[in-house]
């Protein structure tokens, strides 16, 4: 029987995009927030800074008295402001983020000034222009401003602005919940017990790595041998996920079950093969009934290609449940350090390292080859039928991590 033709990488990842689980909302404290994504806009309960402040250390004075000297009345300190106002011929000492006292306009920095007792007088050209050094009511955001928008990824930076804005709580979607299968005669659970025939399973833990760095909920099955009882029986043990990653068995050899189990357990296939390398043999379905609508992703067991595909595919749909804006994963363009041969009908993403000027691609492509994938810190975008490109040539990147400066 034919196979429709792979599905091209836009199209795919927009197919997979569309079925991600529907999460529900709830709210947390901001702080417990972090890696999460807004699920609604957020707008300012506050103004930001609520009145004017000094962005520097000196005296406040009134703009109209340019000359000095001046008598030093008091001081304004961070916390501490300064109760009164000012007459012409009167300074405060300010310190950085104090309030500006009434009637000040004006700061002049401490080191051009000299001070006797209580006295200080100009020892340079004369003030900057008023307000230079002076934080004005409003300067990041006034109440009602939206701050940050439905999708956001919460990061540090995004945890402090919701804080200042006047947010103790923040709306966000609850985390999806993912299984990791892996299956494969050919795996051994533990590492330091691995015959010559067998190779530690280490896809389950790269997948649940790079799941629960969005911050999902995940756990693993198996490895799980390379019959249809025993991955049914792993796919039951998992039906109160959300989303199921299976790493190997998507292809069509003799031992390539997961797409005969799926059938057997009514899951419903959605598509199944992508028009890249590495990484054909991608399959998602879909599976209802006695339990949560499931999303089922079957990745490739060459680890390269599990990792690419889960990279291109499984991440950005979770994003999505998470409520990302833009889930998919962003792309740049970097010189090429050394030369790339031409390439076939396949679109390609060859692993590269790139040093912040030039990258330059791994000699070493093949799909089971670990060392050059955690070397790589850019998949490089090679579209089908690329013509030879050479060192000096720019290539479109996606930055994956794992060392570097990327």
């Amino acid at each position: 029987m034919a196979h429709p033709p792979p599905l091209p990488l836009e199209e795919a990842q927009a197919r997979l995009i569309a079925l991600a689980p529907p999460m529900s909302l709830e709210v947390l404290p901001v702080e417990a927030a972090i890696g999460r994504y807004l699920a609604e806009h957020l707008a300012a309960k506050r103004t930001q800074p609520a009145a004017d402040l000094s962005a520097m250390d000196g005296y406040a004075v009134r703009a109209d008295d340019y000359a000095g000297p001046w008598r030093v009345i008091g001081e304004s300190a961070a916390g501490h402001p300064f109760p009164g106002a000012l007459a012409k011929g009167e300074a405060v000492r300010i310190s950085t983020g104090a309030l500006m006292p009434a009637d000040a306009n004006c700061v002049i920095l401490q080191e051009d000034v000299m001070r006797e007792s209580d006295v200080v007088q100009l020892t340079g050209e004369g003030p900057d222009p008023p307000g230079k050094h002076i934080r004005r009511t409003g300067l990041d955001f006034r109440a009602g401003d939206q701050v940050l928008a439905a999708g956001t990824r919460l990061g540090p930076a995004q945890i402090a602005l919701a804080i200042s804005a006047g947010h103790a709580q923040v709306s966000v979607l609850s985390r999806p919940r993912v299984v990791v299968i892996d299956s494969g005669d050919e795996l051994a659970s533990s590492p330091d017990r691995c015959a010559a025939h067998q190779i530690p399973a280490s896809n389950g833990a790269m997948l649940a790595a790079m799941v629960s760095e969005l911050g999902c909920d995940v756990r693993r099955i198996g490895p799980v041998a390379d019959t249809l009882e025993a991955l049914q029986a792993a796919f039951a043990e998992a039906r109160d996920c959300d989303v199921v990653l299976t790493s190997g068995g998507a292809s069509v050899g003799d031992h390539d079950l997961v797409r005969p189990t799926l059938e057997a357990i009514g899951a419903r296939l959605d598509f199944w093969r992508v028009a890249i390398k590495p990484g054909k043999p991608l399959l998602v379905a879909t599976l209802d009934g006695n339990g949560p609508r499931q999303i089922i992703v079957g990745l490739p067991g060459n680890p390269v290609s599990s990792f690419v595909t889960a990279y291109l595919f499984a991440l950005p749909m979770l994003r999505a449940a998470l409520g990302a804006e833009q889930p998919l994963p962003k792309s740049m363009v970097a010189r090429l350090g050394s030369p790339l041969k031409a390439i076939g009908s396949r679109r390609e993403f060859v692993r590269g390292f790139w040093d912040g000027d030039k990258v330059i691609s791994q000699a070493v492509r093949d799909s089971g080859a670990m060392a050059s994938l955690a070397a790589s810190n850019v998949l490089i975008d090679r579209p089908a039928s690329s013509p030879a490109a050479d060192a000096g040539d720019t290539v479109r990147v996606y930055p994956i991590g794992n060392v570097g400066v990327a």
